[in-house]
């Protein structure tokens, strides 16, 4: 083989390697419109869920570009901001399917719950772990979790008031009133938390000079030197504005295949008698799965400020702000959705909080940390199985 030979075969798996994402997602998209069309249901919701995987991995992708650009913690906005929206268009294209089965609700408030499960004890676990194997410790700014782990747990308790209203006498109307002021509750204190994070306690959720010169000095020892490579990633070239603008065009793809899954994904769940709690834990995956491989790589290159920042960042937005957005647009379509979550929803959510900030609270994770979020996970999924 001669080298411009050898030349085009580095190109073409450079190609692949860096847009397989994009023509997988793409082509299992038009598949499942096209399964959907023909009334091959379970076809049509596999190819409709690797679609919708695979594209919000590549707006991930280019979401971690522009969180390059930026500082923290405006860095983890872009990222966490870009896998929320996917979340809550994917749970409000299945809420509205509650038109015609009420039951659908309680698949939807699983999958509110379980984003915060996934990437409390998925992500957080399985990037500490790896991380953990990898540097035997790892080291962040230990005021990001404390704060994050605070607030986690106040906006837990605050969804814990409809859920024990629900076990009073109270009707439906009284239910109702309760959740729209606990919703305009949760977006009054995400507006004081953005502040607080963006002005007046940056310094909270940044990554500490002895963290930095943790990863330098580990660099050092390994006696790695960084070279300046020119990237061919196209997205790497695009401005600001042109990757804000692949990321809304992307979202508009992932609507069209969230449709299908909808759609066809609840008349499966109904076929094989999928419970709404690991209905709810599918659909969560689903949304996180990119921000699991973003905080897998982040974990990888000892960037453990990045990870707690995207797991708890991210389970902060899925609360206070998919919680009231959902609401919302639940009560313009006229559909009744109420935050009156199940004991095993609100249990574990809390539990989950509680062993975030044990693992947390030093400053220090290791590999065994890591693996007490993904044993808890596991039995979580047990139950929601059963339930």
């Amino acid at each position: 083989m001669d080298t411009t030979d050898t030349m085009k075969k580095i190109h073409f798996e450079e190609y692949i390697e860096d847009y397989w994402d994009i023509i997988v997602g793409l082509i299992a998209i038009v598949a499942a419109i096209i399964l959907h069309q023909y009334g091959n249901s379970y076809l049509a919701t596999s190819f409709a869920a690797l679609g919708i995987a695979t594209l919000s991995l590549t707006v991930s992708e280019v979401a971690e570009i522009l969180s390059q650009r930026l500082e923290e913690p405006y860095a983890s906005f872009v990222l966490t901001f870009s896998a929320v929206i996917v979340e809550i268009i994917l749970l409000y294209i299945i809420l509205l399917q509650a038109l015609h089965d009420p039951k659908v609700v309680e698949t939807v408030k699983g999958g509110i719950i379980s984003a915060v499960i996934v990437d409390m004890n998925v992500l957080l676990g399985l990037a500490v772990f790896i991380g953990g194997l990898k540097f035997t410790e790892q080291e962040h700014n230990k005021e990001t979790s404390s704060t994050y782990t605070t607030i986690l747990l106040v906006t837990a308790l605050a969804l814990l008031v409809p859920s024990l209203l629900n076990q009073t006498e109270h009707n439906e109307s009284v239910l109702k009133e309760v959740s729209m002021i606990i919703a305009v509750a949760l977006i009054f204190f995400y507006i004081i938390i953005f502040i607080f994070q963006t002005r007046t306690h940056t310094h909270f959720f940044k990554a500490t000079a002895r963290s930095r010169m943790f990863r330098l000095r580990k660099r050092q020892e390994e006696g790695k030197e960084v070279e300046e490579v020119a990237s061919v990633y196209i997205f790497e070239r695009f401005n600001n504005i042109g990757n804000f603008i692949t990321i809304f065009v992307l979202i508009a793809i992932i609507s069209i295949g969230a449709e299908v899954f909808a759609t066809d994904g609840i008349k499966m769940a109904k076929d094989f008698g999928i419970s709404a709690g690991l209905a709810g834990l599918i659909i969560a995956i689903i949304a996180v799965a990119p921000e699991i491989a973003t905080a897998v790589k982040a974990a990888k290159n000892d960037q453990i400020q990045r990870v707690v920042n995207i797991a708890m960042g991210a389970s902060v937005v899925s609360i206070l702000l998919t919680v009231p957005i959902l609401l919302g647009l639940a009560h313009i379509s006229g559909i009744n959705l109420f935050l009156d979550f199940n004991p095993l929803q609100i249990g574990a959510l809390i539990m989950t909080i509680i062993l975030a900030w044990k693992s947390t609270e030093e400053g220090q994770t290791n590999y065994f940390e890591g693996l007490s979020h993904l044993m808890f996970f596991v039995c979580y999924a047990i139950i929601a199985a059963y339930y």
